[in-house]
């Protein structure tokens, strides 16, 4: 996959999850069509990890269609960064989101 798209997936994973925390909902959909039947959810990145040992994806963290094997390499990603700022301006920032917000 090319960086523009992979660009574009992360922001449209990031719009995606903003317009759904507006309308109520904390949590995006889990993750499915995947080698992993336990998926946790963690509080700080706001994302899914795999937590199933029997996978191949044991211990990933699942962002916009990626998979990244470890919570830095997550954080470093370029869709990551956007779609974290976009979580942080909308919590008590005093701003609304123009999605739905």
């Amino acid at each position: 996959m090319d960086k523009t798209k992979k660009m574009m997936t992360g922001v449209l994973a990031a719009a995606l999850a903003t317009s759904m925390t507006a309308c109520g909902q904390d949590r995006p959909p889990k993750p499915t069509g995947y080698d992993c039947d336990d998926w946790d959810w963690d509080k700080e990145t706001r994302t899914y990890y795999c937590d199933d040992d029997s996978s191949s994806y044991y211990r990933s963290y699942y962002h916009g269609g990626t998979f990244y094997s470890s919570k830095n390499k997550l954080k470093s990603s370029s869709g990551y960064k956007s779609y974290y700022s976009q979580y942080k301006a909308g919590i008590g920032s005093g701003t609304k989101g123009g999605f739905g917000g």
